[in-house]
């Protein structure tokens, strides 16, 4: 099949390197066939070995009967948005990693690509390089999946491991990601959890089959924190991480939450250190499994794009290819305010009165004191909404600063 590739940058260049590869017999004898035809960038790469097939004008790629695919590398949701449109109406499989477009435009790409008789696959959206979004949508198809619980940045779980680790705040911290190049810039959508909650919105989506807009998941990123939090959850037995969580519940209601959790040191998320991913799944079949590798990177995101061209090589299209997320049904969600939470919080000695008498209808507990700070527990016996959590520290009239919401992942 012949491939064009749309964006040449750090993943585009490794879906051309796999492919040179399994052209030399790197890969299982089965992948035969895969060519790159055409790579589009506005950007000139007069030295690369590619550069013989670069072009800037993507409607050549639209045009071209003798392209199959298309992958779509360029990122964002404007640009990307319209080509992957004008490829599938073309009647071109697309195969992209952009989990930003996916999350926003998934389900119309995906109803846009059935009614051409075509493919949109997005393994690479989530995780990287770790096979996860096929597994959940085919090998766990007959499972009616519990809970999901991911450490779907790098970013960040590393800049977490090194506040504990090595004692340093989060600034530092994120400065050495960035030096690293774990981080970019403006790494707003990572230390946010804009990142981790794109990638739960589409996980959840192919779980449910409905499409869940982002901005309905509560989402909370890591600035806040501070290494004490790290000493405080080593000394309960804990590891501190930023969890995408789903929770479906007896009657096929979801919770949806993007946020630092403390993890139980048994867990087998919280052995998950530096830029990996691992998603933890628990099904009423297969029980739980978890799924770890590099979730970033040219040649691990590289390697979920070209799993995904393989798999239109060599499986021809027929109906049950077709996917759709239906629009969501409203009272499929529990609202966040109406989620349960058991959590600690940590804050100064100076405010913990405070504290301890706003919540006092929820049995607070005074759990350890480090240094200045102390830890409470709420929600241990007593049912806690997480609106009458945020209700109490709004009573007790403390600075957002000064204090953290560390909520306990359930086993």
């Amino acid at each position: 099949m012949n491939i064009a590739i749309l964006g040449y940058g750090v993943v585009g260049s490794g879906v051309a390197r796999v492919i040179a590869d399994c052209a030399e017999g790197r890969c299982l004898g089965y992948v035969k066939d895969l060519s790159v035809k055409a790579i589009v960038d506005i950007r000139d790469f007069p030295d690369d070995p590619n550069a013989h097939l670069m072009t800037k004008d993507a409607s050549q790629v639209f045009s071209d009967p003798s392209i199959d695919i298309v992958v779509e590398t360029i990122g964002g949701a404007t640009v990307a948005y319209d080509f992957t449109k004008k490829a599938l109406t073309a009647g071109k499989h697309v195969v992209t990693s952009n989990k930003e477009l996916v999350s926003l435009h998934g389900a119309e790409l995906l109803d846009l690509a059935a009614k051409n008789g075509v493919r949109y696959l997005y393994e690479a959206s989530v995780g990287g390089g770790i096979p996860i979004l096929r597994p959940l949508r085919r090998d766990l198809a007959g499972n009616r999946v519990e809970r999901l619980s991911g450490i779907v940045n790098g970013t960040t779980n590393f800049i977490l491991d090194r506040m504990e680790h090595g004692g340093i705040p989060f600034a530092k911290a994120l400065a050495e990601a960035q030096e690293l190049g774990y981080a970019e810039q403006d790494p707003a959508a990572d230390v946010d959890g804009i990142d981790a909650c794109r990638k739960l919105a589409i996980m959840a989506s192919i779980l449910t089959e409905e499409d869940i807009p982002d901005e309905l998941i509560f989402t909370e990123g890591i600035r806040h924190l501070q290494s004490v939090d790290a000493v405080i959850a080593n000394r309960l037995g804990y590891k501190l991480k930023l969890i995408a969580a789903m929770t479906r519940d007896q009657n096929d209601k979801l919770t949806l939450i993007v946020a630092p959790h403390l993890v139980g040191e048994t867990h087998p998320l919280a052995g998950v250190h530096g830029v990996f991913n691992a998603i933890y799944v628990t099904g009423n079949a297969i029980g739980d499994a978890m799924f770890y590798g590099q979730g970033a990177g040219t040649l691990p995101t590289a390697s979920a794009v070209v799993a995904d061209i393989i798999e239109i090589a060599t499986v021809p299209y027929h109906d049950a290819c077709e996917e759709h997320w239906r629009p969501l049904s409203p009272d499929h969600l529990i609202k966040h305010e109406d989620a349960q939470v058991h959590a600690f919080i940590r804050l100064s000695s100076a405010v913990a009165d405070r504290v301890m008498e706003a919540l006092s209808d929820y049995e607070p507990r005074l759990a350890v004191t480090e240094n200045s700070c102390q830890a409470i527990e709420v929600g241990r016996s007593v049912f806690l909404s997480e609106g009458a959590l945020a209700a109490g520290l709004a009573k007790a009239d403390i600075a957002r600063d000064d204090y953290a919401v560390l909520r306990i992942l359930p086993l």
